[in-house]
């Protein structure tokens, strides 16, 4: 999750959505991107994003978080890993992402070096419940599965 603020821009999926504020975050904040990158860890079993981008660190300051997920997608080749898909959801009251969405996937895709087709990026609001719901932030939760090619 990450507070909505006003004079940032709005990136979900390495798009800029245009919107009246945007994620507060050390990095980009895409919200969408750290779900991947967290889920991704977590199928590793190496830690989360926090440990491995920290947010007091001036290299990570104000970086695409694009880039943080290739950083991933190396330490997944590195213990001899692939991406077999990914699920992503996006908690999100407005705006509406879904003419995004095909761009989003295109960035992750070509980010890992998979297919689109393993990529699945959808949204749902909080039906005006907490946070999200009155419209002050955004959350992501993603699921991915890795295979080894041995």
């Amino acid at each position: 999750m990450h507070p909505l603020v006003d004079g940032r821009k709005l990136i979900l999926g390495g798009v800029e959505i245009p919107y009246e504020k945007g994620l507060a975050g050390h990095s980009d904040a895409d919200v969408l991107i750290h779900a991947i990158c967290d889920s991704l860890l977590g199928a590793l079993g190496a830690g989360d994003i926090g440990q491995h981008f920290p947010d007091h660190d001036p290299r990570f300051q104000g970086i695409s978080s694009l880039l943080l997920l290739k950083e991933v997608k190396f330490l997944i080749a590195q213990r001899g890993y692939l991406v077999a898909n990914l699920d992503a959801t996006v908690i999100i009251e407005e705006p509406r992402i879904f003419p995004y969405a095909r761009q989003m996937r295109e960035n992750i895709s070509q980010t890992l070096g998979i297919s689109p087709q393993q990529i699945n990026v959808k949204a749902t609001t909080a039906e005006g419940l907490g946070f999200v719901g009155e419209r002050k932030g955004i959350a992501a939760y993603a699921v991915a599965l890795l295979s080894s090619p041995k």
